[in-house]
Formats: C-alpha cells, structure tokens, sequence
C-alpha cells in the first residue's frame, strides 16, 4: 500500500480536537505530529476539516444468510463505508440462526469475500446451546448475543435455567435485547382485538412500554451482578433503565455497559404520525421525556455507547398493515451524518461524539488497535467536510433502497474513509473499490 499523509487536519481524538499531520503507512498510522514531511507519501490536504476515528458499530441486521432480498454483507457494508462506519458487529437473527461455531465461521468466510468494512459477528444464544458458547473463542469473536426479548426471528431466551447458565458460564461479551416478553405479547394481543392489524403505529410503544423494557433489563443486570459476568445492554430506550447504570467506574473496568441507537435519540413517539411504520423497530421509539432522559444519560455516562441496531426490510414489508409490519429501519449510511447534525445543534461535543461511536465501543469490546487516532494503530479514519448533503434515493445504498431520512440534509458531509489505511470511498467519486475490511481481533484473555 502506498504511504499517505494527511496534512492539516483538525483531528479528534482522545478527547481532544488538535491542527496536525497523520502519515499512514502499510495499514498503520506510523505517525501524529504538527507537521510532517515525507516525499515517498501521497498528499491529501484537509484544509483544516475534522478527521475522526472510522465509527465502530456494535449492533447491525445485515441479514445473510437467509435474508439477502432486504440486505446483505455486499450492500450494507458498502453503505456503511459511505457512512463513515469502518468496523461492525453482526447479529444472529438470519436464516439459519447463527447459533453454532460452525454456521459462526460461514458467516466469517462471507465477510471474507464481501466485506467493503472490518467485521465481526456474534453467536447467537438460544435455550439449549450453552456447550457452543462455552467454546467461542474471545480473541476473534465480538461477544453472545441473548434475546431476552424475541424480537424479530425465533431466538428467544427466556428459560431460567439457560440465562443462568449464559451469564455463568459465557466466556466472553454478552449482549442484550431486553424487552419482558410476556407482557408485550399480552399487551400486543390486548391491542390487536381492540383495534385489529391496522392500529396506529403510536400504539407499538405502548405495547412495548417502559415497563417491559425494564422488567427485562433489569433481570439482565441482577444476573450479571450474580455471576460477574460482561454485560453490554443494547439500544436503551426510556428513563426508568438509566438508574441500572453507573457512571463511577472507568469503561476499561466496567462489567455491566449500555448503549444507544441514533434513533432514539433522534425522534420520538411524536414523529409517528409522519413517519409511521418507518420508525417502528423494537424496543420502540417512547417518549420525548424519555428522549431527553437518554441525552442526559449519554453526557454523564450512564449511556457508553451510540449505535444504529441497522435492521433494514423492504418498502413493500414496512407498508404492510402496523401489526403485521416488521421492526426495524435502515441507519447504517447516515448515523455519523446524524450525529454530526446533534453536534452542530449543541447536543453534544465532536469529543464526545467520537468518543461514544468510536473509543467506547472499542474499549468495551476490547476491539485491538482500532477506535482511535493513534500512532501504532489501524488506520480507520474519516475525513468530514462542512458541506450540505441531502438524503435522495439515488444516494442511498441499502439494499433496501429507502431511508427515514430521505429528503433530509444535513450540515456535515463524508468526504473520505479510509479502512486499514486504503482510501474506500471518496465523495468526488464514490466507492473506490478499494476495499480492505479485515475480521475484528479483541485484546481479551
């Protein structure tokens, strides 16, 4: 690979934002100064824009196997590279369910051959398949995934006996869906004679309420307490959780972490009456009050880390009646971009920004040499340009082809990413086909 050096550049990293000079080379940044010099290198002038760590993504739907007509690892981890998103973690829930080591690796050898993007994916846990997840290996797999709430697929975990032994005995990360199953299926069949298949999307967050998400969150965290186990609880969504978290002990040495989705921080059950079932996804998007409660949770520290829980179906699949309509919506391009909006609304800083969607999630997954702007470390980086950009169809590259943000523009624009330091995309051109995601290592014992 050809030496880069990327002059004057506003970099944020470390909780800090410094004018200098990254030189990159053989996939490493090898260098961080004021000022570098170095005729062997190819010169990308920044003109003083942000360059940020490449954005780790701990939860995405990519759906392949099984369910490549709305996504898969081509498409989607094209999209994320255009976001600014470097590196992702993977869920389970596809066809068929990635609950063994072995349909594990076939998703690895997927990657392999279409990953524009670094990656990793996550064993899914079931009732019955402890014996496979006391054997992941914790150096090259990001963590078990428990549906503590089923959601979408057929993975619910809800025996007592098999959480108990996951919390015991996993030996590495274990992540959480966590909505009480029980009352949201009794709310849900309390709602659909009530108002049949054609209820108003604003009815899915009171069927999926506060209440169901901590019931469930919380018996996450009482047996992660029990049996010290790593537990990172995936897309918070209302106040009432908050108070299972604490912000006293540094991220390196935190046992129990949490996280949330741009889209809870973005809308509110207000925008279902323009946006409907493009926003429905699972756990629901809830109140205003409880939208503000997360911003509150994301500045003290209650809240580690933001993501996107990029769950992509087809138009046709979303415009179906709201009860039979699946959950989720497409993030993955535009998280970055959304965030940076947040920044410029005053929000949250750019430091804290790049700190809970790039550092955080690689110090809570142990993520090896990524996450950072760093000399010695992989050279995942984003080059950001104060430039309007609007959300269209024609520049949308889920698989899925829509976005809850179409028509939308923001203030910040992806101008270059590089992924172990070889450019990916470019704005003036678009996707290079330089492409060199490679499998995530974790520094774990």
């Amino acid at each position: 690979m050809a030496r880069i050096l990327i002059k004057n550049a506003n970099i944020v990293t470390d909780n800090k934002v410094f004018m200098g000079d990254v030189l990159i080379d053989n996939q490493i940044i090898e260098r961080i100064d004021a000022s570098i010099s170095d005729s062997s290198a190819t010169v990308v002038e920044a003109h003083g824009k942000y360059l940020i760590p490449g954005i780790i993504d701990d939860q995405v739907h990519f759906r392949e196997p099984g369910l490549t007509h709305k996504a898969d690892i081509f498409t989607e981890s094209r999209a994320a590279l255009a976001g600014g998103v470097t590196s992702f973690m993977e869920m389970p829930n596809v066809n068929p369910l990635t609950i063994t080591l072995n349909l594990l690796e076939q998703k690895y050898q997927i990657a392999e051959k279409n990953s524009a993007v670094n990656f990793s994916f996550y064993l899914g846990a079931t009732n019955d398949n402890i014996e496979e997840i006391k054997r992941v290996n914790p150096k090259n797999v990001c963590g078990v995934k428990v549906f503590m709430g089923s959601s979408t697929g057929d993975m619910l975990v809800e025996k007592q006996r098999a959480l108990e032994e996951i919390f015991r005995d996993s030996p590495t990360l274990i992540a959480t869906h966590c909505e009480c199953e029980t009352r949201v299926k009794d709310r849900q069949k309390d709602f659909l004679n009530q108002y049949g298949e054609n209820m108003d999307p604003a009815m899915h967050p009171v069927i999926r309420d506060e209440v169901a998400c901590y019931l469930s969150s919380s018996l996450a965290v009482e047996l992660a307490k029990r049996y010290l186990s790593r537990l990172h609880v995936l897309h918070i969504t209302t106040a009432l959780e908050l108070g299972l978290f604490e912000n006293q002990t540094p991220l390196k040495d935190k046992k129990i972490t949490a996280e949330v989705c741009v889209h809870h921080l973005h809308f509110s059950d207000e925008d279902y009456a323009t946006k409907g079932n493009l926003i429905k996804c699972n756990p629901a998007v809830k109140t205003a009050k409880d939208r503000e409660a997360l911003w509150s949770g994301l500045e003290s520290g209650l809240l580690d880390v933001i993501a996107t829980d990029h769950a992509p179906h087809t138009w046709e699949e979303k415009m179906l009646p709201t009860a039979k309509s699946p959950s989720g919506l497409p993030l993955v391009q535009h998280s970055l971009q959304i965030m940076m909006q947040k920044v410029k609304e005053g929000k949250l800083s750019i430091e804290t920004m790049v700190e809970k969607m790039c550092h955080n999630p690689a110090i809570c997954y142990q993520v090896e040499k990524r996450g950072f702007i760093r000399e010695g470390y992989a050279a995942d980086l984003v080059l950001l340009s104060k430039s309007p950009y609007t959300v269209e169809k024609s520049n949308i590259l889920y698989k899925c082809g829509w976005s809850p943000f179409e028509n939308d523009t923001f203030d910040y624009s992806i101008e270059k990413v590089w992924v172990n330091g070889s450019l990916g995309f470019d704005s003036n051109i678009g996707l290079t086909g330089n492409f060199a995601g490679q499998r995530l290592l974790f520094d774990r014992d």
